[in-house]
Order: C-alpha cells, then sequence, then structure tokens
C-alpha cells in the first residue's frame, strides 16, 4: 500500500501552462495575459497590494521627504554569470533611491517580452528578482506587462521604478565636494562590464569574472550612521567610475586627484580589460559605490564600510583639491598624472 502524496506539500519549478513560449496573446489583455499575471508574475511578489491587481497602488509612507528614481534595462544577454536582468533591475533601482541617503520601500515593474521567449527563461528572472527584492527589503506593489514581435527586442526589457523616505538631516549631492574631502570607493571596480563582455565576446578566465550587481542600501545605511555629513554617494554604473567622477568635479567646480594603485581591481577583470582594450575605469559597476566624505571622518567611514559584505574591499582611492577645477588626475604607476576625460561614446553598449 503506498501513502497518498499530500498536494499541499507539492510544488513545480515552474507554472504549468499550454505553452512554453511567450505569445503576441500573452500581451492582449485578455486571458492569456491574465493567465500570465496570475501563475507567473503575482505568485513570484507576493503582497496585499499588489493581489488586488488594480492599475495604481495605494501605499502607506512614513513620515520624510520622498525619494522617487525609474530605470530601464535592457543588458544583453538576459543572463550572465553572477546575475541576470531581473536582479539587476530591483538592484539598480534600490541603488539609485539608496543614493541620497533615503530607505527604499516600493518598486514598481514593468516588462517588454518578445514573442517567442522561452517561458521557462522568464521564470527564472522572476525567481531572481523575488529573490533580489527580497534581500533589498522592498516590495513590489504595481506593474505591467507588454508583449511586441518576434525581432523587436532582444527578449526581454525591464522597467523598475523606486521610492523611498528621506530621514531629517540628510542633505547629500554631487554639488557638496569640498577642497580636502576624501574619495573612497566601495571595492573593486569594471566586475558587471567584464562579466558581460566576457560573455559576448566568448572569453574565458582561469577564475570566472561575475557581476558584482548587489543592494546597497544596507551599506549606505551604515556609512551614514558612521558619517551624517557625507558629501555624496553614487553607484558608478554607466561610464563607470571614471564618468562618475567627472560628475562631481563638475557639479562641485572642484578638481579631483586619484591614486590609480589604490583603485581596486580584480586580475582576471583586469586581464579581461587589457584584453578588450578597455580600460577599467570606464567600465560599468552594479554593486559598487563612490563615498566622498570630510577628511576627518575618511578612516571611520572605511573602516565601518570593510565591517560589511559589500564593502570589504574599500579603498581610498583620491581627494578633492582646487586645483583643475571640473577635472579629474590620475596618479600612475610610473610617478607621472593622467586625465581621466569623461568617455566621448559608450564603450560598452547594452550594459545594464
Amino acid at each position: 500500500m503506498t501513502d497518498t502524496p499530500n498536494l499541499t506539500t507539492l510544488s513545480c519549478p515552474m507554472p504549468l501552462c499550454d505553452h512554453d513560449t511567450v505569445q503576441l496573446a500573452h500581451g492582449a489583455g485578455g486571458r492569456l495575459s491574465a493567465d500570465l499575471i496570475e501563475t507567473f508574475i503575482v505568485p513570484r511578489f507576493a503582497n496585499t497590494t499588489l493581489e488586488r491587481l488594480e492599475d495604481q497602488a495605494v501605499l502607506d509612507m512614513p513620515p520624510g521627504r520622498l525619494a522617487f528614481s525609474t530605470d530601464t534595462f535592457v543588458v544583453t544577454p538576459l543572463e550572465f554569470p553572477g546575475g541576470d536582468i531581473g536582479d539587476l533591475a530591483i538592484n539598480g533601482t534600490v541603488n539609485d533611491v539608496a543614493m541620497c541617503g533615503a530607505r527604499p520601500l516600493y518598486l514598481s515593474v514593468a516588462f517588454v517580452l518578445e514573442e517567442g521567449l522561452p517561458l521557462a527563461t522568464f521564470h527564472r528572472i522572476l525567481c531572481s528578482m523575488e529573490t533580489a527584492a527580497r534581500i533589498a527589503g522592498v516590495t513590489i506593489v504595481t506593474g505591467d506587462t507588454k508583449v511586441v514581435d518576434k525581432g523587436s527586442c532582444d527578449g526581454m526589457f525591464i522597467n523598475t521604478s523606486g521610492v523611498g523616505v528621506l530621514p531629517p538631516g540628510i542633505d547629500m549631492s554631487s554639488a557638496n565636494l569640498c577642497d580636502g574631502d576624501v574619495v573612497i570607493v566601495s571595492g573593486t571596480v569594471a566586475d558587471h562590464g567584464m562579466a558581460v563582455m566576457t560573455v559576448r565576446e566568448g572569453l574565458s578566465f582561469r577564475s570566472s569574472v561575475a557581476s558584482d550587481t548587489a543592494a546597497l542600501n544596507g551599506l549606505v545605511a551604515e556609512i551614514l550612521g558612521a558619517c551624517c555629513e557625507t558629501r555624496a554617494l553614487r553607484d558608478p554604473t554607466r561610464g563607470g567610475l571614471a564618468t562618475t567622477l567627472n560628475e562631481f568635479a563638475a557639479s562641485s567646480k572642484v578638481g579631483i586627484k586619484l591614486d590609480g594603485e589604490a583603485i581596486p581591481v580584480r586580475e582576471d577583470v583586469g586581464a579581461a580589460c587589457e584584453i578588450l582594450g578597455i580600460d577599467p575605469l570606464y567600465v560599468a559597476n552594479e554593486g559598487k559605490l563612490v563615498a566622498v566624505v570630510p577628511a576627518e571622518s575618511a578612516d571611520k567611514v572605511l573602516a565601518t564600510m570593510r565591517t560589511h559584505e559589500h564593502g570589504r574591499n574599500a579603498a581610498i582611492i583620491g581627494r578633492v583639491t582646487t586645483e583643475h577645477p571640473g577635472m579629474v588626475a590620475c596618479r600612475t604607476a610610473l610617478g607621472t598624472e593622467r586625465i581621466v576625460d569623461m568617455p566621448v561614446g559608450e564603450q560598452l553598449p547594452r550594459i545594464c
């Protein structure tokens, strides 16, 4: 005699459906649209607000100033070492909200799906987003789904918008930098961009080059706890560290001097950059931040960052100066200085 299985404990790695791929009808607003939402999306992001399936989310907001950001993700390939377009979309918007010191609370998610996208791929990416949102402590409360003809997009595009609350007394801006301030990066640079590019170019290394995609709101809270006078925070995504620092210098009308040997770069990432002829300072990051803090707080902030999982390799890489306002200079291993200018074009398209 065999035991009857307990149906409440059974689970399926992917929801059952009548199609293996996304159909145009999934975006038509009818039964297949409802099936896609109710079978794939709602179970991943389940919460009382989303489950109402209204055209808007009505939210309870704690006191404080509202921080709001939106971003669209078109990375190719959809899945890459260390992450995928799904967790990239969650983490990227969480980080954009957090960089002003706000606590991210709610996200919206909108999908543009290409006809023919395997539903197994969609399910994996939704699971990745579910995990990323849980780790970041944010709730996905509303969204949208559209389907386009085959060939109109590369599988999937995702738009995410996020809101958070900024506590009193925090006023960070790229225009706040002062002479003598210290520039700190939270870890190795260029990891994400090279992870994507090595997949595209078919490069292989003895040690795996993996994306650094991560939510940094917890690290931001630790930094502000150590130094509420932090001048500015930024996650150096497209255009990399070089672009972020040039934006800081231009906004504050100051110069920035970098120590090239102090900038942390993984050996395998540096090798990939050398093979492709790319400067790692211009490569996108998705799990790193740049902090500019008063000199007297730099050691405390650095020590605090190094106790956090996303700041273990944090390093002081430069200082703010009144020399060459609006420009970034970097001292090389040979003792010379080079100008680190804004990139003229995009070296790594479709990186996020």
